[in-house]
């Protein structure tokens, strides 16, 4: 909560007098933060735009889909589950097991956090984009005119494959 000093107008009085007699101000450069640009080295660019490329839907993230690293790794991957993207339209790179990576796909995209989502080698967002399409629908509308939904058949077989595993049939 912000608070305010209330003064009394004598001593406003005296601040503003005190004001226009003050010594004039050296004037100096204002300091400007140094921005330290980093340029993506053409190999790291090349090997991102190889990952991107190597699936309809690719997700850089920290960790792996089985053991993500991060709460927003785990959202992402918990969506993209809910939504049925099919695994053999998938692809996931953990860029905790590459500096490089990790950096030069912040860079690549623009965008400072990791997970990163792309579909059809076009950037979609972070956790949070996810996570805001998902609730409004339009994740799974994107998806499924991507074609990379786990179809109905598939699903069904899916099914079967678990039961059969899980020693329930």
């Amino acid at each position: 909560m912000f608070s305010r000093t209330l003064l009394s107008s004598a001593s406003v009085g005296a601040a503003r007098s005190a004001q226009r007699f003050a010594p004039p101000r050296s004037f100096s450069r204002p300091k400007i933060p140094t921005l330290q640009a980093r340029l993506l080295s053409s190999e790291t660019k090349a090997a991102i735009e190889k990952a991107i490329a190597s699936a309809p839907v690719v997700l850089f993230m920290k960790g792996t889909p089985e053991t993500p690293q991060c709460g927003f790794s785990r959202a992402s991957i918990q969506i993209l589950g809910l939504q049925g993207v099919d695994p053999k339209k998938f692809a996931a790179f953990n860029v905790l097991e590459d500096p490089e990576l990790r950096q030069g796909i912040k860079e690549y995209s623009d965008w400072p956090t990791i997970p990163q989502l792309y579909v059809d080698k076009e950037f979609i967002g972070g956790c949070d984009i996810l996570m805001s399409m998902h609730q409004s629908g339009e994740l799974a509308k994107l998806l499924e005119e991507k074609g990379v939904l786990v179809s109905a058949e598939d699903c069904f077989l899916l099914w079967l494959s678990e039961i059969h595993l899980t020693g329930l049939c």
